[in-house]
């Protein structure tokens, strides 16, 4: 991993009730980047996200296809598997839902794509139900591309590497197939109540 640190300074936040802090975990009021390669700047004019794979019929959205979408704000707390914890971040995005709604398919995995080659593997039953949403927004102001933006997946649940940066698509699976990290070590599923960090966790 190649990690940029800008504005994170370690600090704690002895404050926090500790319910809501996985095991392993510290609270931090600041807001880490790390990032597996360089950050991608895709121009809004040149961007489209899919939905693709088992499906009855790919599905593609432009930046303003994309955006008149419906929309939900949320406030969630978000768990880095290196450890820190960021507690009532803040984000507006469509939910998976709202992409999946008509979609037709058989199938029980998702790799997420993005721009710069990045993947990411998940169950479909972790990206529905209200569980997920590519975000576009975060404290009320456009994704800063450090964070992802334009827009990124975001999966509170799990460990914040199954939230891919710079999303494009989707890809529906009928089987399992490890994504960037995951063929490095990282957990196949990553939930930071059982501090599912690496294979073996």
């Amino acid at each position: 991993m190649t990690p940029i640190s800008r504005g994170f300074r370690g600090r704690r936040d002895a404050s926090a009730d500790p319910s809501r802090v996985p095991p392993g975990q510290y609270v931090t009021g600041d807001f880490p980047v790390l990032s597996a390669g360089p950050t991608p700047h895709t121009q809004l004019a040149d961007w489209s996200f899919a939905i693709q794979g088992e499906v009855d019929e790919p599905r593609t959205w432009t930046w303003d296809e994309f955006r008149a979408l419906p929309s939900e704000n949320l406030t969630t707390d978000i768990h880095c598997v290196t450890k820190w914890s960021k507690l009532d971040t803040v984000w507006t995005g469509a939910s998976v839902d709202t992409l999946l709604d008509g979609v037709d398919t058989s199938a029980e995995y998702v790799t997420a794509w993005s721009d710069g080659g990045y993947t990411t593997n998940l169950p479909l039953e972790d990206l529905t139900g209200g569980r997920a949403w590519v975000a576009f927004a975060y404290d009320d102001e456009p994704l800063d591309p450090e964070h992802g933006g334009p827009a990124r997946l975001l999966v509170p649940h799990l460990y914040f590497w199954k939230s891919a940066k710079w999303v494009r698509g989707l890809e529906l699976k009928l089987e399992d197939e490890p994504g960037f990290w995951e063929t490095y070590g990282y957990h196949n599923y990553g939930d930071p109540w059982r501090e599912q960090r690496y294979w073996g966790d």
